[in-house]
């Protein structure tokens, strides 16, 4: 094994990667670029290639696309032999697979870290060798720069920040749902780093619209991790099943041979992955799931959308002696995965009793804490009436939006649980909705006084 002076001792595949990365991932190249030293690696071509990164990142403050490392080695490097290995090397480095990056970036910051604080002790020590104990505050500020190379700080810019990217037309980069009418209202549906709720009864069809959310996401190419606590996992393969065959559930088994005819067609001609997960109900904490999704990462299943069904099975981190703090603190656990991991994220949550009978539940009849709420860019509400449940349908509202606009209802929309059907055909406001109510309430009670007096007479 080669001395871990460098970044022999990880291997060869590890440096070509390392390289990649820097070259593809923008905040990644933002943390390291300034600490790593091209004599870390311990390949000459590797060398050459890490010093023109980063001799045109300080240059142009963005690390160069591969083809203008090309260009570079074409018109700087003269020995035909040498630009010929550096260009076959940047080929390397250009085609290596993305599987592990994130266990490369955090080893390789992790290792310029270290040496970048060994040079900060070595300095440190010759301070204190000399008795200069004025020096106390120089010594503190040096092993704290220290322990802070590679942090960046994301959410601060300037206004007039790349401003071409904030006016491109698909600046969010949306992942529909695959419910148009709400789709619409989203702008798109839900873009990394941003977290919807779906917020209904018990018994309304949670898991259904959440299946039915990972299902096309897939079906758009997009990898999707669909987590749940209380479902067998055997029914939800079959909810989606039934999504891309258009068979019931219940004559699954019957027709299997179509079946499964038609779900290995879906298999063959799809890259991308649909990852289900079964947690255990009420001993899993946030931290706990982000750390299984880093590791799945790792491993190399990028994530693009995480569905968890349902974050009332989730325990706080920490206890913080109130249930509404643990909950809320939850809830921000989540959207804070989701932005670090850059992931759109959707999940689930019980409405409360008044929920049940409700003609329209409203973001107030979230069980438990209203901090949930708090934090959601999206609140999607269902509600059924027992009338509604018989024959397939459901009141949908868009109660918050981040996004666009909310406030929306979708009255009697098409909610079929055992064909996961969902179809939003008409809308209404909530002001919309009321005054619509009381012209109800008013035609029942003619109605009333007509039955009246024709018993009377």
């Amino acid at each position: 094994m080669s001395d871990k002076k460098n970044f022999g001792y990880l291997g060869n595949t590890f440096q070509i990667q390392l390289l990649n990365n820097i070259v593809t991932y923008k905040d990644f190249a933002n943390s390291i670029i300034e600490v790593i030293d091209p004599h870390y690696f311990d390949n000459q071509y590797f060398r050459i290639i890490c010093q023109m990164i980063r001799e045109y990142y300080t240059k142009y403050d963005h690390t160069p696309t591969f083809d203008t490392l090309e260009q570079l080695t074409k018109s700087e490097i003269s020995s035909p032999m040498a630009q010929k290995s550096i260009l076959d090397t940047i080929e390397q480095v250009k085609n290596v697979a993305d599987e592990g990056s994130v266990f490369v970036q955090e080893k390789s910051l992790k290792f310029c870290k270290q040496q970048e604080l060994q040079k900060v002790m070595v300095k440190t020590q010759s301070i204190i060798d000399k008795g200069d104990f004025e020096s106390y505050d120089k010594l503190e500020e040096m092993v704290r720069g220290a322990l802070q190379v590679g942090e960046v700080d994301k959410g601060t810019a300037d206004v007039f920040f790349n401003l071409d990217e904030v006016l491109n037309e698909d600046y969010r980069h949306p992942i529909p749902i695959g419910v148009p009418g709400i789709d619409n209202l989203l702008k798109g549906g839900l873009a990394k780093g941003e977290i919807g709720v779906i917020l209904a009864p018990t018994g309304v069809g949670k898991s259904t619209f959440t299946t039915k959310i990972a299902n096309h996401a897939f079906n758009l190419g997009y990898n999707v991790l669909q987590i749940f606590f209380e479902d067998n996992p055997k029914i939800i393969q079959r909810k989606h099943i039934t999504l891309w065959t258009g068979i019931h559930p219940d004559d699954l088994t019957e027709r299997r041979e179509e079946v499964m005819e038609k779900v290995k067609q879906i298999q063959s001609t799809r890259k991308n992955k649909l990852i289900m997960k079964k947690l255990a109900s009420d001993t899993v904490t946030m931290n706990q799931i982000k750390n299984q999704v880093r590791k799945m990462i790792a491993e190399g299943n990028k994530i693009d959308m995480i569905i968890l069904d349902y974050i009332d099975c989730v325990v706080p981190d920490k206890n913080l002696g109130d249930e509404w703090k643990s909950e809320g603190s939850v809830m921000r656990g989540f959207e804070a995965m989701c932005h670090e991991l850059d992931i759109a994220g959707w999940t689930a949550t019980q409405g409360n009793r008044s929920s049940i009978s409700s003609e329209v539940v409203t973001t107030d009849q979230m069980g438990g804490s209203i901090k949930k709420a708090q934090v959601g860019h999206v609140i999607i509400t269902v509600a059924k009436s027992l009338q509604q449940k018989e024959m397939n349908l459901a009141t949908i509202a868009i109660t918050k939006s981040r996004i666009g606009k909310d406030g929306v209802i979708f009255e009697n929309c098409k909610f079929d649980n055992g064909m996961l059907e969902i179809d939003t055909e008409q809308s209404v406001t909530f002001l919309g909705h009321e005054e619509q109510k009381e012209e109800r309430n008013r035609n029942r009670i003619k109605e009333l006084l007509e039955r009246k007096k024709q018993k009377e007479s």
